[in-house]
C-alpha cells in the first residue's frame, strides 16, 4: 500500500468514506495484528494476499485508514499472539480470520484441516496450516442505497399478523417467480410473494436467520446442509447464498430491496436472530473469527479449565453476556440492522441464553438494560423464544415488559385439546384469552403473547395431524434428533393414507387448529406452508433438509385451496373486528360501563355459566365464550371509544355431535353463524338466524363463530 494512515478506533468494522477505507478491530489478546487484503475471490485457484501491519492500537482495538481501498475489497485479520489453550488463549496467525463486524462475507468454509487451529486427532496441538484457500473473507461494503421514501410501518401488535418464513424454502418452487431469482432475497420482494402474503393479511414477515452462517461439517459428509441457518458466523452480513447476484457484497443491495419492496406493500420485516452462540463449536471447532481474535473475551469458558466452553445452546459454545465487547458487538449489530438496513423488529434464538451473565437466567441481565435504554433497539419488535437447553432455562412469561414472547405454553395447550386430552379445557380457556396468568402480573398485556401451533421447529400444520411420532430417518442421526414431545394426533392412521374419512378428518382438525390460532387474543404466527398444506413427511426437525421435503410446494395450490381460502377468511374476520384483538385482558365483567354485559363469560353447552365443578371436570372438552363487543375498555388510536359486534366462539373437541343452548335474550336475541370448520365453505348470507335460547348442532371436533345480529 502507497499509504497507511493511524485511522480511528471507532466505529469498528471496516467503514467506506467515499475515498477510502478505515479498519478497527477488537482484540485484547493480540501481541500483534495484520490486515490482510485479497486482489481475487475465495475460490479463486491464485489470490494475491497483501499483508498489512495494524499501526495503532487504543483500548485493544487495532486499526489503520488506507486511502483507496474502495467497495469491493476483500479482506481478512491474522492475530499474533498466545497459543495457550489451557489458559483458553488461541491466537494462531496461520488463521485467517473474518471481521466480527464485515457487512459482506465471501464464499464458504471447505473444512480442510488448515480451518483448525489444532492437528486432527490431537485437540491441544498448535497447527500452522494456511487456513486462507479454504475459508471465507470479509467485503467492504459500500453504504449508498436509495430507499427513496422508504418508512417503516409501524404496525401495532394488535394489528399484527406474523408470518415465519425461509428465505429460500418458501421461493424455491414457486412457478410464478423466474428461475434465477428462486431461493434469494430478490424472490421474497417477488409480487407473487408479496400478493400472497397480502392475501393472508399478513403484516409482518419473520424470516428465519439470514446473518451469515456456516454449514457444519458433519453435515456436508452426509451431503446435507444447515438449511435452517442457526449456526452464525457474521452478524452484520446478510448470507450470500441467498443473493442472486454474485460479486463483492451484492446480497446488501439485494437485501436492502427486498425490505423496501416490503414496506411498499405494508408489511414489517422481522429477523430470526441468533446471538447465542456462534458457528466455531466447541474445542473441537474451527478457527474462523471470534476464536482467533481473543477467544476468551468472546466466549463462556469453563472456570476451572478453560480449554473448554460452557455450552447452554446445545451447540458447543455461548457467548460470554458479561463481556463488554461482546454486549457492544450485539448492539452494534441490531441498530445496525434497523438503522442501515430498515428491519423492524428481531426474533431472539433462545432468548433465555442472552440473559446468563453467570450461570443463572436473570431478566435484569446487563443485555436487557442495554436494549431497554437504547433509543432504537427499543422502538422496534423484541420477540424472545424464552428458552434455551442450561438449568433453568425454560423462562416463558418471565421475560421484562419491553419484550414479546414466543408462548410455547400456548402451542402445547392448543395442540392437546384439540387432540382430546383430558384436564385441557382451563388452561386452553386462558390461552385464548391471552395468557393473562403468564403476563398480567409485570403490565405486559395480550400482545406479548406470540400465538403459534407449528413453526419452523417441529411438526408442520399437515404433519401435526397426520403422524403420531417422528419420522426424521433422512437426517442420518437414526431418528434420535427432534422432539419426541408432538402433542399430536395421526387421526388413526400413521403418514399418508386414502381413507376418505381420515383426510376428511384431518382437514377438519387442520381448520380448528387455525381458527383457534387467529381468534385468540395475542399476535398469531403462521408458519409458512401451513395454509398450503405443506408436509415434511413426519420429519419433525428438518434442519439439515435443503431440499424438497423441506420447501414449500406451491404446486399443491390447486388441492389446498380450500385450506388457504379458510385462512384468508379467518384473517379477514380478526382484522375487522377488534374483539378478537383487544389491546387489553379480559376483565369478566363490564369494562366500560357501556354496557350492562361483562365483556366475556363463559358457558357450557347447555347455556348455563361455567361454574368450578364444570372447569374441573377432567372429561369436559366442550365450550362456548361470549366475546361483548360493546364492553371494550380501550380507546382507538384517536381516543375514540370502540365498538365491535358480539360474538359467541363455540368450541367442541369431543368425538361426537353435541347441541349447544345459546344463551338468553339477555345477551342477544339473534346470531348467525361466520364460520364453521365443519363446513369451510359456509357464507354469512346463507346461514340462518338462530334466536337466544335455541340450540345449534356443532359437529365432532369443530369450532363455530355466532355473530350477533
Amino acid at each position: 500500500m502507497a499509504q497507511i494512515w493511524p485511522g480511528d478506533a471507532y466505529p469498528l468494522g471496516a467503514h467506506f468514506d467515499g475515498a477510502g477505507t478505515n479498519f478497527a478491530v477488537f482484540a485484547e489478546a493480540a501481541e500483534q495484528v495484520e490486515l490482510c487484503l485479497f486482489d481475487g475471490p475465495a475460490e479463486a485457484a491464485e489470490t494475491k494476499e497483501t499483508r498489512i501491519v495494524l499501526p495503532e492500537v487504543d483500548a485493544f482495538v487495532w486499526h489503520a485508514y488506507l486511502p483507496g481501498v474502495m467497495p469491493g475489497q476483500r479482506y481478512g485479520y491474522r492475530v499474533h499472539g498466545p497459543y495457550e489453550p489451557a489458559k483458553g488463549a488461541r491466537c494462531n496467525p496461520a488463521k485467517l480470520l473474518l471481521d466480527p463486524y464485515a457487512q459482506a462475507i465471501e464464499g464458504q468454509v471447505d473444512w480442510d484441516q488448515a480451518c483448525f487451529g489444532y492437528d486432527f486427532g490431537e485437540p491441544w496441538t498448535r497447527n500452522e496450516l494456511d487456513s486462507a484457500p479454504h475459508t471465507m473473507r470479509s467485503i467492504v461494503v459500500s453504504p449508498y442505497f436509495d430507499w427513496g421514501d422508504d418508512r417503516p410501518p409501524r404496525t401495532p401488535y394488535h394489528e399484527t399478523v406474523i408470518y415465519e418464513a425461509h428465505v429460500k424454502g418458501l421461493t424455491e418452487r414457486h412457478p410464478d417467480i423466474p428461475a434465477e431469482l428462486r431461493g434469494t432475497y430478490a424472490a421474497i420482494g417477488h409480487p407473487a410473494i408479496i400478493e400472497h402474503l397480502k392475501g393472508l393479511g399478513v403484516t409482518a414477515l419473520e424470516l428465519m436467520p439470514v446473518h451469515q452462517f456456516v454449514h457444519d461439517d458433519f453435515l456436508v459428509k452426509r451431503d446435507l446442509r444447515n438449511y435452517w441457518g442457526y449456526n452464525t458466523i457474521g452478524f452484520f452480513a446478510p448470507h450470500n447464498e441467498y443473493a442472486s447476484g454474485g460479486g463483492r457484497g451484492e446480497q446488501v443491495l439485494e437485501f436492502k430491496a427486498m425490505v423496501k419492496a416490503l414496506h411498499e406493500a405494508g408489511i414489517e420485516v422481522i429477523l430470526d436472530v441468533v446471538y447465542n452462540h456462534t458457528a466455531e463449536g466447541n474445542h473441537l471447532g474451527p478457527t474462523l473469527s471470534f476464536r482467533g481474535l481473543d477467544n476468551a473475551s468472546y466466549y463462556r469458558l469453563v472456570d476451572d479449565d478453560p480449554r473448554y466452553y460452557m455450552d447452554t445452546t446445545g451447540t458447543g459454545n455461548s457467548l460470554l453476556m458479561r463481556s463488554p465487547h461482546v454486549l457492544q458487538l450485539i448492539m452494534d449489530s441490531l441498530r445496525y440492522w434497523v438503522t442501515e438496513m430498515h428491519v423492524d423488529g428481531f426474533r431472539f434464538d433462545l432468548a433465555a441464553t442472552l440473559a446468563r451473565e453467570l450461570h443463572d437466567v436473570d431478566r435484569l441481565a446487563a443485555f436487557f438494560d442495554l436494549v431497554q435504554q437504547d433509543p432504537v433497539v427499543s422502538q422496534v419488535k423484541l420477540i424472545a423464544e424464552p428458552w434455551d437447553i442450561g438449568e433453568g432455562g425454560y423462562q416463558v412469561g418471565n421475560f421484562p415488559p419491553l419484550w414479546t414472547e414466543w408462548n410455547g405454553k400456548y402451542r402445547d395447550t392448543v395442540r392437546d385439546y384439540w387432540r382430546g386430552e383430558p384436564d385441557s379445557l382451563p388452561e386452553f380457556a386462558s390461552r385464548l384469552t391471552g395468557s393473562s396468568d403468564l403476563y398480567a402480573d409485570d403490565g405486559r398485556k395480550p400482545l406479548a403473547s406470540i400465538n403459534f401451533v407449528t413453526c419452523h421447529d417441529g411438526f408442520s400444520l399437515h404433519d401435526l395431524v397426520s403422524y403420531d411420532v417422528k419420522h426424521n430417518e433422512a437426517n442420518g442421526e437414526g431418528n434420535r434428533d427432534g422432539s419426541d414431545d408432538n402433542r399430536s394426533w395421526n387421526c388413526g392412521f400413521e403418514g399418508p393414507t386414502n381413507d376418505l374419512e381420515i383426510l376428511a378428518l384431518r382437514e377438519r382438525q387442520k381448520r380448528n387448529l387455525l381458527a383457534t390460532l387467529f381468534l385468540s387474543q395475542g399476535v398469531p404466527m403462521l408458519s409458512h406452508g401451513d395454509e398450503l398444506g405443506r408436509t415434511q413427511g413426519g420429519n419433525n426437525n428438518a434442519y439439515c433438509q435443503d431440499n424438497e421435503l423441506a420447501w414449500v410446494n406451491w404446486d399443491g395450490l390447486r388441492d389446498n385451496f380450500p385450506l388457504l381460502d379458510f385462512v384468508q377468511r379467518l384473517s379477514k374476520l380478526r382484522r375487522e373486528h377488534h374483539v378478537f384483538r383487544r389491546r387489553r385482558f379480559f376483565q369478566g365483567r363490564d369494562g366500560n360501563r357501556a354496557s350492562a354485559l361483562p365483556d366475556l363469560v363463559w358457558f357450557t353447552p347447555g347455556g348455563r355459566e361455567m361454574g368450578e365443578q364444570d372447569w374441573e371436570a377432567g372429561y369436559n372438552k366442550s365450550m362456548y365464550v361470549f366475546l361483548n363487543g360493546d364492553a371494550i375498555s380501550e380507546p382507538d388510536r384517536r381516543g375514540a371509544r370502540i365498538q365491535d359486534a358480539s360474538f359467541l366462539l363455540l368450541f367442541n373437541a369431543h368425538d361426537g355431535d353435541l347441541r349447544f343452548g345459546l344463551p338468553t335474550a339477555r345477551y342477544g336475541g339473534m346470531w348467525t353463524k361466520v364460520l364453521d370448520t365443519a363446513d369451510p365453505m359456509l357464507a354469512e348470507a346463507e346461514s340462518p338466524v338462530v334466536k337466544s335460547g335455541e340450540q345449534i348442532l356443532v359437529e365432532a371436533r369443530s369450532v363455530q363463530v355466532l355473530r350477533r345480529v
